[in-house]
């Protein structure tokens, strides 16, 4: 116990903090800025997380720390635990919301944020330049198309099933199908949600407390699918090559070795995640003009995509964005998700949507992911079991956690590297998906 770190403070330490955090708030002086709030979601945040990270069933099934801090975030705020001025500043902190207040005098004074965003574009621009090019090429030229195929079974089969079961096919696929296989919370739930509420103009705090339930249903699903594979493997040795990729041959994973990075690698890294974020808003712009309404996030991701394949950005700069992507996600993860509870997430929508419809679909979804990456994995050379795992899984799971999760189930760590791939890219993938498909589904 007395090793136990939280947000790397040793328990004594971070006792000390949180006091002091506690006294602020309900003294009423903590400070309403960037200040109050990132020091309430990184301290609260950590908190919850580890005690996710500590509860067996929740740990094993459900994603652990991130669900509980997501929906710990979303208690606190449904059952008015904590005073307004918190509230909205944590709310003023996450979203891209602009507040303009007139002080004594007639003074204007204007409020922006947007952490989001902010650790959004540094997940994106980080995670794909810091994968290694042939590995992304490969994967473009085999996986990819697995992950697709997957992508398009279970979204066709929850479109199929939704009617059947009372819920609309455009509902089916937005708010079931799309988040499960949309690669987790962070790089997926809560990017989406901003591309439904571009396209459809409705509050993102109303879309995710859709997307949320099925988030944290799929993961579940998803784990005990990994376990249940690998069973079928044990009775079925013809669709398995034991944590082998590939049936014939090799596919083998270029070894990128560790680096430290300095103080200017994380500026590089600020840099490139916000040139980029603004490049993507740049093309939107401009495309918006013409009729096309895609989410600024659908050409970031190309736009880093490309400038990779094309091996345009030297590698000293791709390792700076992928040492603050690493950095970013590591410190802020937790604090990200417990402002995602407060500010997104609706517990009186979510506690609504757990139906039988609604569980059985997403079931559907885990399925159809299964089918799709498993046939055409092995059409392409893949072995069953393991495209099912990787392609399919991977997809459905809670991103980072999820694939420790489904891979311990499935027993086939030594996975990881293309359950990150899916995690990553066809994350992504899905969020440019979404930005075509909504307009289409409820345009």
């Amino acid at each position: 116990m007395k090793d136990l770190k939280l947000a790397g403070l040793r328990l004594p330490i971070y006792i000390v903090v949180f006091v002091v955090l506690l006294i602020a708030i309900f003294m009423g002086v903590l400070p309403k800025n960037m200040i109050g709030a990132f020091l309430f979601l990184v301290v609260v945040g950590e908190l919850l997380n580890i005690i996710g990270n500590h509860c067996p069933i929740i740990k094993t099934y459900f994603g652990g720390g991130p669900i509980v801090v997501i929906f710990g975030g979303a208690a606190l705020v449904y059952f008015k635990l904590l005073p307004k001025e918190v509230i909205q500043m944590v709310d003023s902190f996450m979203k891209d919301s602009i507040k303009i207040t007139l002080e004594a005098g007639g003074k204007m004074k204007i409020a922006t944020s947007g952490f989001l965003d902010f650790y959004i574009a540094a997940l994106i621009t980080g995670s794909i330049l810091g994968m290694n090019r042939k590995l992304l090429i490969k994967a473009a030229i085999r996986y990819l198309p697995t992950i697709i195929a997957g992508v398009v079974v279970s979204l066709g089969l929850v479109a199929l099933i939704g009617p059947l079961v009372g819920i609309t096919t455009g509902q089916a696929v937005a708010y079931v199908g799309i988040p499960i296989m949309g690669g987790g919370m962070g790089a997926g739930a809560v990017p989406i949600s901003q591309v439904f509420e571009k396209a459809l103009g409705i509050p993102s705090d109303e879309i995710l407390s859709k997307l949320v339930p099925a988030v944290a249903l799929g993961n579940a699903m998803a784990i005990v699918a990994g376990g249940l594979l690998n069973k079928l493997g044990k009775v079925k040795p013809s669709l398995t090559g034991n944590g082998q990729m590939m049936a014939r041959g090799t596919f083998e994973i270029p070894d990128d070795s560790a680096y430290n990075p300095t103080v200017k690698d994380y500026t590089a890294g600020i840099i490139m995640a916000t040139m980029f974020f603004s490049l993507g808003s740049i093309i939107a712009f401009l495309l918006k003009k013409v009729g096309v309404n895609i989410h600024p996030y659908a050409w970031m991701i190309l736009s880093v995509a490309l400038a990779k394949v094309l091996n345009i950005i030297p590698a000293e700069v791709e390792r700076a964005c992928s040492a603050w992507y690493k950095f970013v996600a590591g410190a802020w993860t937790a604090a990200l998700m417990l402002g995602i509870g407060m500010s997104y997430t609706n517990l009186g929508q979510i506690i609504k949507a757990f139906t039988p419809q609604y569980v059985i679909l997403c079931a559907v979804v885990v399925i159809g992911a299964i089918i799709g990456t498993g046939f055409m994995g092995r059409l392409l050379g893949f072995n069953f079991v393991e495209a099912a795992i990787t392609a399919g899984l991977c997809m459905a799971n809670m991103g980072g956690t999820g694939d420790v999760a489904v891979l311990t189930a499935s027993n086939r760590m030594e996975l990881m590297p293309f359950a990150q791939i899916s995690s990553r890219l066809g994350g992504a993938f899905i969020i440019f998906l979404a930005s075509v498909l909504v307009p289409i589904f409820f345009g």
